[in-house]
């Protein structure tokens, strides 16, 4: 599913207010917007999300007005743009196929936003079907023979252990980015709001912090204080859980001395391994603020990646 957490806010504050919705179903070549897309548009012009990114939300909050004024559901194909004729279409070259449904009980019903919402707020995965030959979405298999699903991931979260200078660039990147983060560390000179305005502080020691905190597979964990008495005790808690992504600060040196530390801590070699150590992607980053842009895209390669 892509990211659609603006568009499920505004379904919460627009609830019981004449609404239609559209979804990305299909693409080809290089489509601005992924599968699961959505783009929800208010009877009075107002909308949240996007489904291209800007190149056939015109015609789309058109569609949508007609939606919402009684007519059926509609699917919808755009391909490269005619800029000579004007014509609505995707100058990036791709192909995407969108539905416009009304949020009805015939089409998206209002109540699939709060089994969204619910499913979420438990950290698990919801998948709504939608049966492409009446344009009705529902949570059953309802026999169709075309049906699109879309999956409804847990809202992606960072757990950062360590108020280091790195975790300040890192918490920023990652508000930025739509990852709910929250910074761990028992040091309260460390963990002040001037130093990570925005973000979420928790000042319980690591393990205890993450074992309440319970990873689940849309959630990263991030260990960069250099203190092992912080750092280990982090590692273990995070490996013990589902966690999409585990990584730690250091040398290789000193992730090879953490291995064995934690080996003989009981964790299993299956277990360190999941560790990326030294955390980040390798672009020969120098600085805080480089650094931390490695980790956070190895964060979300890691979020992206098969399941």
């Amino acid at each position: 599913m892509a990211d659609n957490d603006s568009v499920l806010s505004a379904a919460r504050v627009w609830q019981g207010e004449p609404l239609a919705i559209a979804t990305v179903i299909s693409t080809w070549g290089s489509a601005p917007r992924p599968r699961g897309s959505h783009m929800l548009v208010h009877a009075d012009g107002r909308f949240e999300g996007s489904v291209s990114g800007g190149c056939v939300e015109s015609d789309i909050l058109a569609t949508a007005a007609e939606v919402i004024a009684g007519a059926p559901f509609q699917r919808k194909r755009y391909g490269v743009a005619d800029a000579a004729a004007w014509e609505v279409g995707l100058p990036c070259g791709g192909e995407i196929e969108v539905i416009v449904q009304p949020v009805s009980a015939t089409g998206f019903d209002p109540e699939l936003f709060d089994r969204i919402a619910e499913a979420r707020a438990d950290g698990k995965a919801l998948t709504v079907e939608t049966d492409l030959e009446t344009g009705h979405s529902t949570l059953r298999d309802e026999g169709s023979a075309e049906v699109f699903r879309n999956r409804y991931d847990p809202p992606r979260r960072l757990l950062i252990v360590g108020a280091v200078q790195i975790a300040q660039s890192l918490a920023a990147l990652a508000t930025t980015l739509g990852i709910a983060t929250v910074v761990i560390d028992p040091r309260a000179r460390f963990l002040t709001e001037e130093r990570f305005p925005g973000v979420v502080l928790d000042d319980r020691w690591p393990d205890e912090a993450i074992e309440a905190l319970s990873p689940d597979p849309a959630t990263a964990v991030v260990t960069l204080s250099h203190d092992i008495k912080i750092d280990d005790p982090a590692l273990i808690a995070a490996l013990a859980s589902p966690a999409a992504y585990v990584g730690a600060l250091g040398s290789k040196r000193s992730h090879a001395a953490r291995l064995e530390r934690l080996a003989a801590a009981g964790v299993s070699a299956d277990a360190l391994a999941r560790i990326d150590g030294p955390v980040g992607l390798s672009i020969g980053a120098i600085g805080p603020a480089e650094i931390a842009l490695s980790i956070a895209a190895a964060v979300v390669q890691a979020f992206h990646a098969p399941r």
